[in-house]
């Protein structure tokens, strides 16, 4: 009997018997359940590899034989087997485990990990180098079939099979990714599954033949004979096309099966692929059903599987309302996302407009470059991604959309913190990364009202690309029944007008750490002047002009990265306006955010509303002249008239 709780190290199970590691399975299962049904995280996908993680570190002599997971939302159970079962329960709580893989976390997360696709390059990477240094430890790439939707894992498969290094990659084969898989390949891996007889039959018939004198020489023959003929019996077999010797599929749940095919595998030469079959969620009744929902559930009980539901609108539901709104007037519209489809709030878009949505797959620069196709054919393409995963798409969206000046729509969900899931979730570096292109045009909301208002605006707009973004948040409350309506391309809108000669340019969601700070230096008799922006791209420079004119201090805030952002356009507009003033910025410092609630990580880089007001309250009092201190005028311009 082995007890989770006291594995330090894989080493640990070796040796043991299959009942043994059959029990031990059911131990991390349920561990992961007490676990992310209390902190959240990445169940379903975890579920499906628990025995695809025992099978390997048992097979495998790590950590000096390297193991490479793709995306780390599959290697819980990993976590679990190297020494962390102890510490399981700070999962993705502020100053515990990440929710993903992380070098500085342990010796056996060989490679960090938080977007899809790059555990066969990383693999290659890692096995090259163990070449050139003369040295025998195996590598290992552990990838889900929805991974595959990416381009990157096939320039891995390319470059590997050209190469012909010694490396080991394993499918993971579970038909999802956080949706359903979509496309050509998803149909391809399941032809294959259906060829299963006679994969397994061909293997044993080798095996037989091995044993036989000239059994190499017949094997050579019976191989030239097969690739004449196999297009007959089975779908052409694509990994073995790529120079990769193809084993399975073979059922990755199964833990005697597993590691006779991973010491079978283990001493071959070449690149090798192994496919397993595996379900995300197993072992949950209730995730098994719906892997879509228990892919990153919120907290739940275990034994009935209710979660909890805080019945908050947020600014991803408003966005897919909003988006239907649109496409019923307007059939030009239609929507890309990659593979998010739950996640960025288009379930309702795609099932009222079947032919007008487009699910691309883990694919976000194809997803902008058939968008920029899209908009030359006259459509109007929101393309729907989270901020982080958009930067993925960098070169598309340069080369494809905006030299072209094309009529692209940009959403981005996720925009600045999204706490648990951490720094390779956050969406802090859209407002530089967007800011830079020419043709572009940049702007955020301050509430849900504008989002939409932006998202009609955004519709309308020929000029070219144009792009919005919004947090992961819930909504703040105001009324949202009325239709949206237009906002004038790069203008401003003054809330409050101030006599205190302090002015806060706003940029976005942080609206509301904003007017929380400015109520906080009132109680301090400053009177602060605060101005929406709303568009970091073009400035308002009018507003700009006047903000200087009858104010001595000026913050911009937003919750972007401070190098090229919104501040950083606001002084290079003052510069070239041959402006004397300055603009103090308040913004994400160059550092990564650890994971931990949104409020703390605001409040980290100095933008909750306590740290804005007291940032504010330092600068002021280091000033050598002092604006007195006057009696507050309300001026309320608003872009609704």
């Amino acid at each position: 009997m082995i007890e989770l709780e006291n594995i330090e190290s894989p080493s640990q199970i070796r040796g043991a018997d299959i009942q043994t590691l059959e029990n031990l399975a059911g131990q991390i299962r349920a561990r992961i359940l007490e676990t992310v049904a209390v902190n959240g995280g990445h169940l379903a996908s975890s579920l499906g590899t628990v025995e695809l993680a025992i099978a390997l570190h048992y097979a495998f002599d790590t950590p000096r034989d390297l193991l490479v997971w793709d995306v780390g939302h599959q290697a819980y159970p990993h976590k679990l087997l190297t020494g962390r079962a102890k510490s399981f329960s700070t999962l993705r709580k502020r100053g515990g485990l990440s929710g993903f893989l992380r070098r500085s976390e342990s010796p056996y997360d060989v490679f960090g990990a938080g977007h899809a696709g790059t555990s066969i390059s990383a693999a290659l990477g890692l096995a090259l180098a163990r070449d050139l240094k003369g040295q025998q430890h195996k590598v290992v790439a552990i990838i889900g079939d929805g991974s595959l939707t990416c381009g990157l894992p096939f320039e891995g498969l390319n470059n590997a099979g050209h190469a012909g290094t010694d490396l080991l990659v394993v499918l993971n084969d579970n038909e999802m990714s956080i949706s359903e898989n979509v496309g050509a390949l998803a149909k391809y891996l399941n032809r294959l599954v259906q060829s299963q007889f006679y994969n397994r039959s061909k293997e044993e018939a080798y095996a037989l033949v091995r044993r036989a004198p000239a059994g190499d020489k017949i094997i050579r023959l019976v191989h030239k004979l097969e690739e004449s003929t196999k297009g007959l019996l089975v779908p052409s077999i694509f990994f073995e096309d790529l120079g990769f010797r193809y084993i399975g599929p073979i059922d990755g749940h199964n833990i005697e099966e597993l590691i006779k095919t991973f010491r079978r595998v283990r001493e071959w030469k070449g690149p090798v692929l192994v496919h397993a079959l595996t379900k995300k969620g197993k072992g949950y009744t209730k995730a098994e059903g719906d892997a879509i929902f228990w892919h990153s559930p919120p907290s739940f009980k275990v034994e009935t599987g209710e979660t909890k539901k805080s019945g908050t609108l947020t600014y991803t539901h408003v966005y897919g309302k909003t988006l239907v709104e649109l496409a019923q007037q307007d059939e030009r519209v239609v929507a890309i996302t990659a593979a998010m489809a739950t996640g960025t709030g288009l379930v309702e878009f795609s099932e009222k407009f079947p032919n007008r949505f487009f699910d691309v797959g883990i694919a976000e620069a194809h997803a902008v470059t058939s968008a920029a196709g899209m908009a030359i054919g006259g459509l109007r393409p929101f393309v729907t991604i989270y901020s982080t995963f958009l930067q993925r798409a960098f070169d598309s969206i340069v080369h494809d959309v905006a030299l072209q000046n094309l009529p692209v729509v940009f959403a981005m969900d996720r925009a600045g913190f999204v706490g648990f899931d951490g720094p390779t979730h956050h969406g802090l570096l859209d407002i530089a990364y967007l800011r830079m292109i020419p043709n572009m045009v940049v702007m955020a909301p301050k509430d849900e009202r504008e989002l939409r208002d932006m998202m009609l605006t955004a519709k309308n707009y020929i000029g070219g690309p144009i792009a919005f973004r919004y947090p992961r948040a819930s909504v703040t409350g105001v009324d949202i029944s009325a239709p949206p309506q237009e906002i004038p391309i790069g203008k401003a809108e003054l809330i409050h007008e101030g006599r205190s000669g302090l002015c806060f340019l706003s940029y976005g969601h942080i609206y509301e750490n904003v007017m929380a700070a400015a109520g906080i230096l009132a109680e301090r008799g400053i009177d602060a002047t605060v101005v929406n922006a709303r568009f970091a791209k073009p400035l308002d420079r009018e507003m700009l002009r006047w903000a200087v004119e009858h104010h001595e201090f000026l913050f911009s805030v937003e919750e972007g990265c401070l190098a090229g952002g919104f501040g950083s356009a606001v002084n290079e507009a003052l510069l070239d306006m041959d402006l004397s003033a300055r603009c103090h910025i308040l913004a994400v410092p160059d550092v990564f955010v650890e994971h931990g609630d949104q409020a703390w990580q605001q409040d980290s880089v100095g933008l909750s509303p306590e740290k804005i007001a007291q940032r504010v309250l330092e600068k002021m009092e280091k000033s050598p002249a002092r604006v007195p201190i006057q009696v507050a005028r309300v001026v309320s311009h608003s872009s609704r008239g």
